[in-house]
């Protein structure tokens, strides 16, 4: 079991650099809404999508147009839409003490199964950038549409530090 930590990831920021992965821009809303809130030491954030200043990355359902592949792809490309709105709210990836929950909603066709696949491409990310002890539980989902035509939507909630 994985419980919060009590002192920040340290060096999240560092093995970003040292894995050369660089963050997109920070997201803006699509709509009325904001994309990350603060509540006591939790961030919340608005669904994160396949985007790149508003520009769609990957189009499709996962099982009909995209494969599980695809979705992978795509995963990874909406988790790292969530770091850099993480990075835009709070300055540093490294106030991150932990991630409370990681939700992937996956656009598919009725018959597809391979969701834990397609969902596996946030969850490395965010090994990779905070480290295996901070792994969370996750929720995969299997819908029937996503905003925009998109595949994916990642929901993440983070613990910070002060």
């Amino acid at each position: 079991m994985v419980t919060a930590r009590t002192a920040p990831a340290a060096g999240a920021e560092q093995r970003l650099r040292d894995l050369g992965i660089a963050l997109p821009p920070a997201p803006t809303p699509f709509g009325n809404y904001v994309e990350s809130v603060r509540i006591g030491n939790l961030l919340y954030l608005s669904g994160m999508l396949p985007v790149v200043g508003h520009e769609p990355q990957v189009v499709g359902r996962v099982g009909a147009e995209l494969s599980a592949a695809d979705g992978y792809k795509a995963a990874e490309i909406a988790v790292l839409s969530a770091l850099s709105a993480i990075r835009a709210h709070l300055g540093s990836l490294d106030k991150v003490t932990a991630v409370a929950k990681l939700g992937v909603y996956v656009a598919t066709v009725g018959d597809f199964r391979d969701h834990p696949k397609v969902a596996d491409g946030a969850s490395d990310v965010l090994t990779k950038v905070f480290g295996p002890d901070m792994l969370s539980g996750r929720v995969v989902l299997g819908v029937a549409s996503i905003p925009l035509g998109l595949p994916i939507e990642i929901e993440l909630v983070v613990e910070v530090a002060d």
